[in-house]
């Protein structure tokens, strides 16, 4: 194989530690076997570089081919989808190191190389997978300028500073593109990786569901306040309202997504707010009672939530103005009573008589709810996260037996006994509270902050929203899911090395509440910078500007900056005259490039010599054009710059990388 073709052992080790760099941050969703896949093949190309072992033949080929796809239907059931298609394209990553044979087969793997990095962000868009992704281009890159065989390839090191210096230099440019370059949604939605899925409210609930979200420390989403934050006791954080109960399971009624926005009046002073929302694959957004917002392809629906077309597969930030004090929906029509009033057929016998027995005792709604509210305070009722098993009649046994139970035994106990009351009531779902991190000045909401209250409805008042968790454990609403399990100590107790277990440890939790500072700084202005914060953001240095006028001056700006840049490395002003003296400069050029510059005060004979020197495989195409510069310089003899651009081309062609034209061609 020619020294053209030949792949060098810089390259190959920077490409073997890329291909380790590129598959770490895809640990966490690839099958073991990917793993011993590459170390094989790894093994296998190093014993191929020492002579030692052949390149595969179309047999091995083959088989290797049908044991990735046997792996990717075992491990993931299916050769379509995002987590298959992932893994297809690591096994592919990894065959293409056997199958290099050129440098064309060296470039394939590290275009492929790149594009693998890219997909570990649908994995992973934090910070730190950020700042980790700069390790693989950085060794991509340094394979690249590997295949050069130029006297810098031959110095790791050297390599890497290199790399890292156009990785540098790009970084002005890669700003001035996010910040300005219009921003445009995908050509098609992806789903949301299985592995990056986080537990989260569904759109059913039992009191084991929501207790079980407790036990997560995952994040839900972060909210920052203009202006002063509310006290924790009042943020209740509305997503979704369950109001079909089967005797077990309370689930969304079908008829709220498709009646009409309900009527509403805004009352009292509002609040304005941004909230970081991290996937889910849901389609309701979290916001205070009662809200609004400019979200394209959000809508409110009649039971006051919101919800967007899409579900939520990425990191959304979204702005909300709420009404805590406004007056909803004072009129309800028939289906809407009727589907508040629906108890099931049978069962709770002693719910449906004391709802009953209540009514009789306290005609006015109020009064009942009151009697309700000052029963759970009065009695031993206990707030828990491991509640005693309930039986067929749990609602019963729960209300007469038990009295342990979380905020979704509570809210569910207490809209059944109001429905057998006689007053329309429901479940609202969603979160309560949430840590304030002074550094960042917002609000993060974590699963264990999960939690389940009760509406009931009023004619000429509307939907009224009380907690009967707050009777029992009024510390949940003040302080947090911590405070109120201190005395059976089960918070978090499935995750014995989260941070947040040791809020006590001053230093520790500086720490942590820091670093959750930099991953919602990175959130909010890197991933939440979409088109609409693109636009204010450009308002605000440019001044008011539509959409239209924002691309005309984008491009415009964008084609000026290139004629700059052009300008600045073609310097057409500085250009010789001397169409000779301009062929020899574009020979100067091409071998600086493989790290031979001509010393000052050097003559063209001794620096095609030395150049010889140093590139014995292409000394006949070098002194071959010196002789002819010379003869056509210095001898006198006939010729033209057209015959040196023929020496200059057989010189590139003979070199071991290809140039683009060289300025003397023009």
């Amino acid at each position: 194989m020619s020294a053209l073709q030949t792949i060098p052992r810089i390259s190959l080790s920077w490409l073997l530690v890329a291909q380790v760099l590129v598959i770490i941050p895809h640990l966490g969703h690839l099958p073991p076997w990917i793993i011993v896949l590459w170390l094989g093949c790894a093994a296998w190309r190093i014993q191929i570089y020492r002579m030692r072992a052949g390149y595969p033949n179309a047999w091995a080929k083959a088989g290797l081919i049908v044991a990735v796809v046997v792996g990717v239907l075992l491990s993931r059931g299916s050769l379509i989808g995002l987590d298959a298609g992932v893994v297809v394209l690591i096994a592919a990553f990894v065959l293409k190191l056997l199958e290099m044979r050129s440098r064309r087969d060296a470039l394939v793997l590290i275009f492929l190389g790149f594009f693998a990095v890219v997909t570990s962000y649908l994995f992973n868009d934090s910070m730190l997978a950020a700042l980790f992704s700069l390790l693989p281009v950085t060794a991509l890159l340094a394979a690249l300028i590997g295949l050069q065989q130029s006297a810098l390839a031959a110095q790791p090191l050297a390599t890497l500073r290199l790399a890292g210096g156009l990785l540098l230099q790009a970084v002005p440019l890669m700003l001035l593109l996010f910040v300005f370059f219009p921003r445009m949604g995908p050509l098609w939605s992806l789903p949301l990786p299985k592995d990056r899925a986080t537990s989260g409210l569904a759109e059913s609930m039992t009191p084991a569901d929501i207790a079980e979200l407790s036990r997560s420390p995952a994040l839900a989403f972060r909210a920052s306040f203009e202006g002063a934050t509310p006290p924790r006791s009042e943020l209740y954080w509305r997503a979704l309202t369950l109001e079909h109960f089967d005797g077990r399971r309370w689930s969304q009624a079908g008829a709220a997504q498709l009646e009409r926005q309900p009527s509403w009046e805004k009352r009292g002073a509002s609040l304005s707010y941004s909230i970081i929302m991290q996937p889910n694959s849901q389609r309701w957004l979290f916001a205070l009672d009662v809200a609004e917002t400019g979200l394209e392809g959000t809508r409110q629906l009649s039971d006051f939530r919101l919800q967007r077309r899409q579900p939520v597969e990425r990191v959304l930030l979204y702005e909300a103005v709420s009404w805590p004090e406004s007056l909803r929906q004072m009129q309800l029509d028939a289906a809407s009573l009727r589907r508040n009033l629906q108890l099931p057929a049978e069962g709770e016998p002693r719910s449906r008589a004391w709802g009953a027995e209540l009514a009789r005792q306290y005609p006015e709604a109020e009064q009942l709810v009151a009697a309700l509210l000052s029963h759970f305070n009065r009695e031993p009722y206990a707030y828990t996260l491991r509640p005693p098993a309930l039986g067929p009649n749990n609602v019963d046994d729960f209300l007469f037996e038990t009295r342990s139970g979380f905020c979704a035994h509570y809210a569910g106990a207490m809209v059944f006994v109001l429905r057998a009351a006689g007053i329309p009531a429901r479940v609202v779902a969603g979160y309560q509270g949430g840590e304030f991190n002074p550094s960042g000045n917002y609000v993060q909401v974590r699963q264990f902050d999960a939690h389940a209250w009760v509406e009931y409805w009023q004619p000429g008042r509307g939907w009224r929203s009380v907690d009967p968790t707050f009777q029992i454990a009024p510390e949940r609403i003040e302080l947090g899911l911590e405070e109120a399990l201190a005395a059976e100590q089960s918070f978090l107790e499935d995750s014995p090395l989260s941070p947040l277990r040791y809020r006590q440890l001053g230093w520790l939790n500086q720490l942590r509440l820091s670093w959750d500072n930099l991953n919602y700084g990175w959130q909010r202005w890197v991933l939440g910078y979409q088109s609409a914060q693109q636009l204010k953001v450009l308002q605000r240095l440019l001044g008011r500007i539509d959409s239209r006028s924002l691309i005309l001056a984008l491009v415009g700006g964008g084609g000026l900056l290139l004629g700059l840049l052009a300008l600045w490395l073609f310097k057409p002003w500085r250009r010789e005259t001397d169409r000779q003296q301009r062929v020899f400069r574009a020979f100067e050029q091409l071998l600086a490039r493989h790290g031979l510059r001509r010393q000052p005060g050097e003559g063209a004979r001794d620096f095609a010599q030395r150049a010889a020197r140093a590139l014995p495989h292409q000394r006949a195409a070098i002194m071959a054009f010196a002789q002819a510069f010379e003869a056509q310089r210095y001898a006198g003899e006939a010729g033209s710059p057209r015959q040196l651009r023929q020496q200059l081309r057989a010189l590139r062609r003979a070199l071991p990388w290809r140039l683009s034209r060289i300025e003397g061609e023009h």
